[in-house]
């Protein structure tokens, strides 16, 4: 029986790593949740020579969605004659709030809620269609990646009684942000495929030029990330730092046009609110005024009372915001295995697919690390 050409790939770039004269201790980040999950699935921390430790970044966009916004689309879809509809992971994302009172999407439909989950745009405008005599809302969180088919599905025409409750964020502030704010902890950054693929590789040239770190943007198969790792252990070895484009086959310059001129048309870019991390300059995605009718604040006037306004904040205990930020490693969170588990989560990064703490817990890490930001090779 024949190998998997990607598996002979792989173990082809693994073998040139493992070459190289690695440093003592070399800190890559990786941007990307889907890229945390492919790598820690395919288990490449137990493979990779001792010294190289591969961080989780800032790459969940339901693990940073601003807990007002959570509130918000929990107010809406308590309200008579409003169906919500929401990416699946947001259904359960926790948010804190009063005794009694539902504390997530989840809990608002076991009280009563229409709340429905879909996995796309299209799927809430079928609903839209179908449930005409109701105002349908759909709450939309995610990157460049997945605010461009969002953006493109308004463009096309949306029936009347859909609206949007958008909390979309875009991923290069973020790392900027971390990267002014750390300077020195991180050594190489593994940006994200699916983000350049829409937005262009060039959107990643500030890493080398402003910070002199290596970078590569690289796909989600083991062979493609190996290929990622052994590019920027190059550049530093080489001492030059540049953009290398390791997914060439879907990334290229300029981006995806069609999707740019989406978003371009139809959003503004704008300062935004990181849960448990705080404002990031021109971060996030507004509706613009000119299409202000699908706006679900505007629509609904939603206006959230002070005991519930609690921006930034995760539950009691949980270290989502440094686990997100590379601060720490998902297993070195006090909560992570002890009450908090992907069946009762306490914190975001545990609900979703692309967190890190529920990437961890499923690829099987149940033990804290000897040190931060890193994974024991047999963990």
């Amino acid at each position: 029986m024949t190998r998997p050409p990607d598996r002979d790939e792989a173990a082809g770039w693994l073998d040139k790593i493992r070459r190289l004269p690695v440093p003592n201790r070399f800190r890559i980040m990786n941007v990307c949740g889907g890229h945390e999950r492919a790598l820690t699935m395919a288990g490449l921390r137990t493979i990779l020579p001792e010294g190289i430790e591969l961080i989780p970044g800032p790459g969940c966009p339901v693990c940073i969605c601003p807990e007002q916004d959570i509130h918000a689309a929990i107010e809406l879809s308590l309200r008579p004659g409003v169906t919500l509809a929401a990416f699946g992971d947001l259904l359960r994302v926790p948010a804190n709030t009063v005794r009694g009172q539902p504390r997530s999407l989840a809990e608002a439909r076991a009280a009563g809620a229409d709340v429905r989950p879909v996995a796309s745009p299209q799927e809430a405008v079928a609903i839209a269609r179908v449930e005409t005599n109701r105002q349908v809302v759909f709450f939309a969180a995610g990157f460049e990646t997945t605010t461009a088919p969002v953006a493109a599905s308004l463009l096309q025409g949306v029936p009347d009684n859909l609206f949007l409750l958008l909390s979309a964020r875009r991923t290069w502030p973020a790392v900027a942000m971390l990267l002014e704010s750390d300077a020195g902890g991180i050594d190489a950054l593994i940006a994200p495929g699916h983000v350049a693929t829409v937005m262009g590789p060039e959107e990643w040239a500030f890493v080398p030029g402003r910070f002199g770190l290596p970078t590569a943007i690289a796909g989600f198969t083991p062979a493609s990330l190996l290929a990622g790792i052994y590019s920027v252990l190059r550049q530093a070895l080489e001492g030059r730092c540049f953009v290398d484009n390791t997914y060439a086959e879907t990334v290229r310059p300029g981006g995806n046009p069609a999707a740019r001129r989406c978003l371009e048309e139809i959003l503004d870019i704008v300062d935004a609110d990181w849960r448990g991390i705080g404002m990031i300059p021109r971060s996030g995605y507004q509706i613009r005024t000119d299409w202000s009718r699908l706006d679900a604040r505007r629509t609904f006037r939603v206006e959230l009372d002070h005991s519930r306004r609690r921006a930034g904040e995760m539950p009691p205990g949980c270290d989502c915001a440094r686990v997100v930020l590379g601060r720490i490693a998902p297993d070195e969170c006090a909560l992570y295995g002890h009450g908090c588990t992907p069946h009762a989560p306490i914190g975001p990064c545990m609900v979703s697919d692309e967190g890190a703490c529920r990437i961890w817990w499923a690829g099987g890490v149940r033990r804290r690390s000897r040190h931060p930001a890193g994974v024991e090779a047999d963990a």
